[in-house]
């Protein structure tokens, strides 16, 4: 079936997504300071977005000023609006434990929101993005329930929270806790409002992991681990339906302002050089503005490679393959683990995936983070179920395996892993045909070693002559809302040559 034509949307989205990709590389080339930590800066530092998407950096419905406070970009900072609710219409679950007792989603909020925050009886805190405050305040439903006195809006209260690449999930570097709120923008191809079903997915994951399995992954890979999700707050109405738009997650955060952390997709993009002496870099790379002189830029990945080479006194492609393979073991080997020991598979693109680095620049550990992103294996619905009775009922996460294997690929292999060969070898960091090598030994190894992993995902990229991969393109061309929907026709996937597979 042909697609359809591009309609005056996507043509609009695309000239916004331009429109604010040159504001962000402008803003960047004239403030050189970098961000207080190493997991902010990382998460700042995504400034072209996805590259193979149509619009990565659409934000309509975003003013100018409302984008220079919520933009990572551009390094904003903002209060969370709260709105007060009352227990009657009070939606929430929490697995957040301290010292052996379970706190509660309410007690987190009002943590998280320091003192001086007012409640009226029998309420608790329920942070907004501001954005969100906004839509909310013109929603007859919610008003409704203003009105009936068991919503209560308390305004802007207390520190400046920052968005990290998602823009929606916020962080504090001294806060215990990030929250990721309902956004109702549109944000490459879907409103990033938080479904009800994902808040019960973080919880739940985090409750399987607790069961014995999260101590088995550790005890074979130390070094990585899922950001867990274990909290949740949100408002039903009085006929028991969810109030869209106010569903907020509780996150962990285990990232310190020591924590050397960086999401792969900020390692890998390029960025502005940083000024010389007050005055622009010379000429060179990518251009921001139409007319205005081009600038170098340049990724950190590039950076640690380029030191590291310095620092050993060997070539800089050696290093990058090293430091390749060196990814492979710690981040991807523990990624495949979950998917065959427990049927698990993690929708781990680049966004999602945070690498954990030594003080030499080396990748040391990973971490996972998406409550939306979790496929439990059909196969294993009865060890799972077994694990945690009554798993997926909720959150609608068991998936058939061929469909786990095509999300799967795609998220983990194509955009991952092929994704961080084509940024080394793009970059001049190294020979992609050399990484690729590496990688079927990598695959080779982890499907048919001594220590095979019993994922069936090497295998697949080891012998299937073509790969289905997602085409961001014709998911908007046919409209479609990946987060809305069955799992298997969120997304438009086509095939392609399998650069693994020897014919």
């Amino acid at each position: 079936q042909a697609p359809p034509a591009p309609d005056d949307d996507l043509v609009a989205r695309v000239r916004d997504s331009v429109r604010r990709t040159a504001v962000f590389l402008s803003f960047r080339r004239r403030h050189a300071e970098d961000s207080p930590t190493p997991f902010l800066a990382a998460e700042q530092a995504l400034l072209l977005g996805h590259p193979l998407h149509p619009t990565p950096k659409s934000r309509q419905g975003l003013s100018e000023a409302e984008s220079r406070l919520y933009s990572p970009e551009l390094r904003g900072a903002f209060p969370l609006h709260w709105l007060a609710v009352h227990k009657d219409v009070l939606a929430t679950d929490s697995a957040w434990t301290e010292r052996g007792r379970t706190v509660s989603a309410g007690q987190l909020t009002e943590r998280l929101a320091g003192p001086g925050l007012t409640l009226p009886p029998s309420t608790v805190a329920l942070p907004l993005h501001p954005w969100q405050a906004r839509d909310l305040a013109q929603r007859p439903e919610a008003q409704a329930l203003v009105e009936a006195g068991l919503l209560t809006p308390l305004g802007p209260h207390g520190e400046a929270w920052s968005p990290t690449s998602s823009v929606r999930t916020v962080y504090r570097a001294e806060a215990p806790a990030m929250l990721k709120l309902s956004l109702g923008l549109r944000i490459t191809n879907s409103r990033r409002e938080n479904l009800r079903k994902e808040l019960h997915r973080g919880v739940e994951v985090h409750r399987l992991l607790r069961t014995g399995l999260g101590a088995e992954w550790h005890a074979a890979h130390p070094g990585f681990d899922i950001v867990r999700d274990p909290a949740w707050i949100a408002v039903d109405g009085p006929d028991g339906e969810p109030l869209r738009g106010v569903d907020v997650m509780i996150r962990h955060n285990p990232f310190t302002p020591a924590t050397d952390a960086a999401c792969l997709a900020g390692l890998v993009s390029p960025r502005p050089l940083p000024p010389i002496g007050g005055r622009p870099a010379e000429p060179s790379g990518l251009l921001a503005h139409g007319s205005q002189a081009q600038q170098p830029m340049r990724s950190r990945l590039s950076e640690l490679v380029t030191r590291l080479a310095q620092r050993t006194g060997r070539p800089r492609g050696t290093v990058a393959t090293e430091w390749f393979l060196r990814y492979l073991e710690r981040v991807v080997r523990p990624i495949l683990w979950l998917d065959g020991h427990a049927g698990v598979a993690l929708e781990a693109h680049q966004q999602n995936t945070v690498v954990l680095l030594d003080a030499d620049g080396w990748p040391s550990g990973g971490r996972y983070r998406d409550n939306q992103g979790y496929y439990f294996r059909d196969a294993y619905r009865e060890a799972l179920e077994r694990r945690l009775p009554g798993i997926g009922t909720q959150s609608d996460t068991f998936v058939p395996d061929d469909v786990t294997d095509e999300r799967f690929t795609y998220y983990l292999a194509i955009n991952n892993i092929l994704g961080l060969v084509g940024a080394l070898g793009s970059q001049g960091l190294a020979d992609e045909h050399l990484l690729l090598a590496a990688l079927r030994g990598f695959l080779t190894e982890a499907a048919r070693g001594p220590e095979a992993l019993g994922s069936r995902l090497p295998t697949l990229l080891l012998d299937s002559p073509v790969l289905r991969c997602k085409a961001n393109l014709l998911t908007r061309l046919h409209g479609l809302d990946e987060l809305v929907g069955p799992v298997d026709t969120q997304s438009v996937y086509v095939r392609f040559r399998n650069p693994l597979h020897s014919s």
